[in-house]
Formats: structure tokens, C-alpha cells, sequence
């Protein structure tokens, strides 16, 4: 097979070349200044500030620098030094263009400077060239990625040398290394601020996601409990069905023989719709938790559940009509209980010593559940800060509150203390909702 003649050593070289300064030719997409995201308008501006004050100083001082300390003419002093200091401010938002501008007039002035100057200031860098040039690797660093960065240092230390090589044994001594160490400086430390900035606000955006995720695990995981104990209620009432329209042949002589068969076949799906919740509990239950073998408590257990929070060391009083326990519907019965237990438990762990207050009313057919607990002792101050609590409390009583269609009012009081009031509304037996 003929193989195809090889090109030039010296257009490959060239090509290598143009393809390793190639990420110069492609500035950052993102043109927002630096401290655009901070939230107050001052820092905002504070570049663009900074900057104007740079540009405002450093042209003067060009000017004269190039035309007192290295002989040039006025005219072309002064426009050197725009050429370097002016695009200072496209760098607040575009560094990598303003850098191959003023590298450009950097260029072009320490080549002037060389072949037309006259003096005993050092070469190849004026002054006040290499302070614009030192603020530019700054704005370069903090936007620019580290390739960037490399190349660019790189670059100026090429030409950097390169113009030392040409102005050896002038008068005014060389500060070409001096300029490459201070390049590198900066941009090392520019681009650690950018990338420390960077992985803060990664981290702050796990963190986000973190918690949106663990908040979605609390809700989930709160709904997961109240299905397993809702369980109880409704297979309770599918049990009844069953047994009732299984013994009614039985109870209710004469029923024709259509009667007979449909109360059969209601039994039938009694039964298969409890085994239906059972499959369906054992999905809902997790693998840590055991059988759930104890009677679902109700409103009354609540007095019970006010003396055992007395004993852990928050006095509570219950304020509750005695006729309310046994008629309300399981349901309501339940969720009246968890709530109570909720708010108790979240006056325990952050208002440790605090006077509480539960409340229990009938309005309507509805039930208003209030618990209301004082301010901490100031020695329960400093116990407060530190309490950790679950996380289900309040999702655990807006879901229970939402199951039922009812409302939930929460928030801290003026003097320190913390309410809770809920409204399930419910329907007492032997009355019709209207």
C-alpha cells in the first residue's frame, strides 16, 4: 500500500501549536461581573468601581511614565497608555478579550520602549504596564478555568523572556522574572478564589437538593405511618360489612333468593378488598418496623399521655368535654390523639419546663383541638438552641389536618411561647351532614 508523503515537520509543529493555544480563542460564556449573585446592590457595583478607580489611575500614570522615564513622544505615550489601562473595564465582564488587547499594547509598548526609548528604566515592563497588566490577571483568574489560566501565563513569560533577550545590557536592569513571578502569583491566587467560590456554591446547591430530598423522605415516610394506622380504622369498618351482609340471610327471614345472593357476593368483597388492605400494608410497612399489635389510641388516652409529659418535666393541663371519648369516628378519634402527642412532644424537646395548655371543643360539628405552651424557664434558654427534633412533627399534623379536610394554624406567641389549633370537622353519630 502507498502511503500518502508526510507534510512538513515545521507546518506540524505550527499546527500542534495552534491547537495548544487554542482555548485563548474561546473566552467563558458566562459574562456575569464578579459578586454578581451577592444580594446587595453596593457589592454588585463594587468591580465595576474598583476598576473605573484602576483605569482613572493608571492613565495618567502611564502617560507619564512612558514619556518622562523612557523618552517616548506625548502622543504616542498617550496612546499606548490608553491601549493598556482603557480595556481594563471590558475585563469586569469579558477578561480573555480585554487580555489580548492589552497584552497586545504591552506588547507593542515594550517593543517601542526598546527600539525608541531612551533612560534608565527597567525593561521590558514599565511600571505602571505591569500593575494593569497584574489587575488583569486578576479579573482573567476569577472567571477563566485553570487551562486558561496556564496558557496564559505561559504565553506572557514567553514573550516576557523574549523581550529581555533583546534589551540585554540595557541601563535600566531587567524585570522580566519579576513579572513572570507576580503573573503567576496572582493568577494562582485568582484562581483559587474562583475555584474555592465555585465549590461553595456546589455545596450550597447539594445542601438545597439535600434538604428538598429529606423533606420529601419526611413526607412520604409521615403519610407511610398515617396509612398503617388508618389500617385499623377502615379494616374495622370492612369487617362489620362483611359479617353483616354474611349473617343477614340469617337474621332477616323471608329474604328472597336475589337478596340472599347479593348480600353473598357483598360479603365476598368485603373479605377480598380486607385482603386487599393487608397486601397492601405489608407494602406501607418498613422493614424496621414490627407488628403493630396495640389498640390505636384515641381522645381517651389523652389524659394518660398529659401525665406522662408532666413526668418528663412540662406541666400540662387537658381541658376536654368527657362525653367526647367512644363517639368520635376512628379516624378523627386517632389523628385528635397523634396531633396532641405531636405538640406535646415538640413543647418537650424545645421548651423544656414550660407550662402547657390542651383544649378540646365541640363547634358545629367540628372539633377545635388547641395546645398552647408558655415560654421556657431562662434556664431551658440554652437547651432550646440545641434541640433536635425528627422532623414529622408538624408534617405529621398538616398531613393527619389534610386527611380529614381540616384546618391547622400554627406559630409562635408574643410572649414566647408556641400554638397549635387544629379543626377536623366530623359528623356525631346518629347525625347527617348537612
Amino acid at each position: 500500500m502507498i502511503k500518502p508523503p508526510a507534510g512538513p515537520a515545521g507546518g506540524g509543529t505550527a499546527t500542534a501549536a495552534l491547537a495548544l493555544l487554542a482555548p485563548l480563542a474561546h473566552p467563558s460564556t458566562d459574562h456575569a461581573p464578579p459578586l454578581a449573585h451577592s444580594p446587595h446592590r453596593w457589592v454588585r457595583a463594587l468591580p465595576h468601581l474598583l476598576v473605573l478607580a484602576a483605569v482613572c489611575s493608571l492613565l495618567p500614570s502611564a502617560i507619564n511614565v512612558l514619556a518622562h522615564d523612557y523618552g517616548l513622544s506625548g502622543g504616542l505615550a498617550a496612546a499606548l497608555a490608553v491601549a493598556q489601562t482603557v480595556p481594563l473595564l471590558l475585563a469586569v465582564t469579558r477578561p480573555l478579550p480585554a487580555w489580548w488587547m492589552i497584552a497586545g499594547a504591552d506588547l507593542a509598548s515594550s517593543v517601542l520602549v526598546l527600539a525608541f526609548g531612551s533612560g534608565s528604566a527597567s525593561v521590558p515592563w514599565p511600571a505602571t504596564g505591569l500593575v494593569g497588566y497584574l489587575f488583569l490577571m486578576l479579573l482573567l483568574a476569577l472567571r477563566e478555568p485553570r487551562r486558561v489560566l496556564v496558557l496564559v501565563w505561559l504565553v506572557t513569560g514567553a514573550v516576557s523572556l523574549a523581550l529581555s533577550v533583546v534589551g540585554l545590557g540595557r541601563s535600566g536592569g531587567d524585570n522580566s522574572v519579576l513579572a513572570l513571578a507576580l503573573t503567576g502569583a496572582v493568577l494562582v491566587l485568582g484562581g483559587a478564589l474562583r475555584e474555592r467560590a465555585e465549590a461553595q456554591r456546589l455545596l450550597a446547591e447539594q445542601e438545597h437538593i439535600s434538604e428538598a430530598e429529606r423533606e420529601r423522605r419526611t413526607l412520604l415516610e409521615e403519610r407511610a405511618r398515617i396509612a398503617r394506622e388508618l389500617h385499623d380504622v377502615v379494616a374495622h369498618h370492612m369487617s362489620v360489612i362483611a359479617v353483616q351482609a354474611a349473617s343477614a340471610p340469617y337474621r332477616i327471614p323471608g329474604l328472597p333468593t336475589a337478596a340472599v345472593e347479593e348480600f353473598t357476593a357483598v360479603a365476598g368483597t368485603a373479605r377480598e378488598s380486607l385482603a386487599e388492605m393487608r397486601r397492601l400494608l405489608g407494602v406501607l410497612r418498613s422493614e424496621e418496623s414490627g407488628a403493630e399489635t396495640a389498640p390505636q389510641p384515641g381522645v381517651g388516652q389523652l389524659a394518660q399521655l398529659v401525665e406522662t409529659v408532666g413526668r418528663a418535666g412540662v406541666p400540662a393541663e387537658l381541658a376536654a368535654p368527657p362525653e367526647l371519648a367512644g363517639t368520635l369516628p376512628p379516624a378523627v378519634d386517632l389523628s385528635v390523639y397523634r396531633i396532641v402527642q405531636e405538640a406535646l412532644a415538640n413543647v418537650v424537646r424545645h421548651a423544656p419546663g414550660a407550662q402547657a395548655w390542651v383544649s378540646l371543643a365541640v363547634d358545629d360539628r367540628r372539633l377545635l383541638v388547641t395546645v398552647v405552651n408558655g415560654a421556657p424557664p431562662a434556664r431551658a434558654e440554652s437547651l432550646e438552641a440545641s434541640a433536635e427534633g425528627t422532623g414529622h412533627g408538624l408534617v405529621g399534623m398538616r398531613e393527619r389536618v389534610r386527611l380529614l379536610d381540616g384546618r391547622l394554624d400554627t406559630g409562635p406567641l408574643p410572649d414566647g411561647g408556641f400554638k397549635v389549633a387544629a379543626v377536623l370537622p366530623f359528623d356525631t353519630p346518629g347525625e347527617t351532614p348537612a
